[in-house]
């Protein structure tokens, strides 16, 4: 099983998380950011990635530390989960509807991090998220998973529903991505 384990404590968070990335889905959630949770949820869902997350931040002041910091270590615990990479499908790309809303994501499980990430909303605030947020969260995801992450959201009105079809779209890459299929590193480099 490719699981992995990781504790950041910092003066800001103290963020737990366990991953399997040969689960089905589930996912055990505490942020302290309801839309948050609703999110990570999602994307453990979507992913087939086994989630366990507890995080506690200085929310009081706003979500960016937390919502920052677990994007940091849910990609540490991908790339630690993944270790040699030995028969991933490595790219994945996916577009996801949620209503009206149209997300596009693209995934390269490569080593090399990168994120370029163009989607915008019309209120701030999503619940006690910052809309703005989701940004830095697959920044720290695509960074802490040593992972090249396109992100586009091609339509949509309602930020809940643009919200979701990104994330459902970046959690489809990420599982496809890291999907076992094959008995070889996936690089002409013969290493990830």
């Amino acid at each position: 099983m490719r699981t992995a384990e990781f504790n950041r404590k910092t003066n800001e968070t103290d963020i737990t998380l366990k991953i399997n990335l040969d689960g089905s889905g589930k996912a055990n959630v505490s942020t302290g950011i309801a839309f948050f949770d609703h999110m990570l949820t999602s994307f453990a869902r979507h992913s087939g990635f086994d989630l366990d997350i507890v995080a506690k931040g200085d929310i009081e002041v706003d979500c960016h530390h937390t919502v920052e910091d677990v994007g940091i270590v849910l990609g540490e615990c991908i790339k630690r989960a993944a270790a040699d990479k030995v028969g991933i499908e490595r790219f994945w790309d996916c577009s996801v509807p949620m209503d009206e809303s149209l997300a596009f994501a693209a995934l390269d499980a490569g080593g090399r991090a990168f994120l370029c990430y163009s989607a915008e909303f019309t209120y701030q605030m999503c619940g006690e998220f910052e809309t703005a947020m989701a940004e830095e969260f697959f920044r720290a995801l695509a960074f802490g998973s040593a992972c090249a992450l396109h992100v586009k959201l091609l339509t949509g009105s309602n930020d809940h529903h643009r919200l979701e079809a990104i994330f459902k779209a970046v959690a489809r890459c990420y599982g496809k991505a890291y999907a076992v299929t094959g008995s070889a590193v996936p690089s002409t480099k013969g290493c990830i």
